[in-house]
């Protein structure tokens, strides 16, 4: 009864949000905390509960975005029709990178991703049917309500919203499920899930796969809400160490853990990008990694976990003790 109230305070705090700071600034700041709490939600299904801690997960948040642009920018549709695609490339490059790199762990799953990402990168820079460095763009004025392309922040931030509940939702479903007890026990150790019988593999290729459809939604949104995408934007690894941050300072492995450092992270970098303007453009950097020191120093397990009070078991002090 106390989750379903605390969660109740929660969903209707989100709903008024835009409704009592309605500024142009304040809209936009609550549309991009959701769309990156969706991102890192994502990314938390193979990093938070499989602990498969994977630092080139911006390839499919760039499968989202080049496919909602490119299939205007190409094909003169809507950038909504092109999610559906994007999911699948996605799906598909996860199950072909997941299948040998998912057989490493710890650091060296991390230095593969990464490398595949910068691969991923340097391909799209190069290859002139998909913008190569200049990028791809959508349509400049909105033709119809499936271009998704609106002046004001309001409409994105109830689409993310709505968006970013599904996710939860599913990933709530998921941990509740066979294939959440799977990946807590091969969190934990994952020979010893192998000896009981825990098909490792396949259980962690199915929420790589799992994860990388719902970072393809949303790179599709980032790409629609900003009408653009390049290498820099749509395959930075930077984006790809951000969503880990989110998701790491809120609680990685908590289904509420990244939408926490998201509403943390994200105002916290668009207020310094206003205060200190070009002058900050490396400050983002020094951020990134003072807050990636703290956590690991003094808390590792992310903010969420200070309130998540574990029982102590009691001895029993009325039992008999035969002589």
């Amino acid at each position: 009864m106390r989750r379903l109230i605390w969660l109740s305070v929660v969903a209707a705090i989100a709903i008024a949000y835009p409704l009592l700071l309605s500024s142009p600034f304040q809209q936009r700041l609550g549309a991009l905390v959701l769309l990156y709490a969706i991102a890192a939600s994502a990314w938390n299904i193979v990093g938070g509960y499989a602990g498969q801690v994977s630092v080139g997960h911006v390839v499919f948040f760039g499968c989202g975005a080049y496919a909602a642009m490119g299939s205007y920018a190409k094909f003169g549709l809507s950038p909504l029709f092109g999610v559906p695609g994007g999911i699948v490339i996605a799906v598909g490059l996860a199950a072909i990178i997941g299948v040998p790199t998912l057989r490493l762990s710890g650091h060296y799953f991390s230095m593969a991703t990464i490398a595949v990402a910068e691969t991923m990168r340097l391909i799209v820079t190069n290859t002139d049917w998909l913008g190569a460095a200049v990028g791809l763009s959508g349509p400049t004025v909105p033709r119809n309500i499936f271009d998704l392309s609106f002046l004001s922040s309001l409409p994105y931030y109830y689409l993310f919203l709505v968006i970013l509940a599904v996710t939860l939702f599913i990933t709530w479903w998921m941990t509740n499920s066979r294939m959440g007890f799977y990946l807590r026990a091969i969190k934990d150790s994952e020979r010893a899930a192998r000896s009981l019988g825990a098909p490792a593999s396949r259980t962690k290729l199915y929420a790589y796969m799992l994860s990388a459809a719902f970072t393809s939604v949303a790179g599709a949104l980032y790409a629609m809400m900003f009408g653009f995408v390049d290498p820099e934007s749509g395959l930075g690894i930077l984006i790809s160490v951000k969503i880990l941050i989110m998701a790491a300072l809120g609680g990685a492995g908590l289904l509420f853990g990244p939408l926490v450092g998201a509403a943390i992270l994200v105002p916290l970098e668009e207020i310094s990008n206003s205060w200190l303007g070009g002058r900050g453009a490396g400050l983002t950097f020094v951020l990134y990694g003072a807050i990636i020191v703290l956590i690991a120093r003094f808390q590792p397990g992310g903010l969420l976990s200070l309130f998540t009070r574990r029982r102590k078991p009691t001895s029993d002090t009325g039992a008999s003790h035969a002589p």
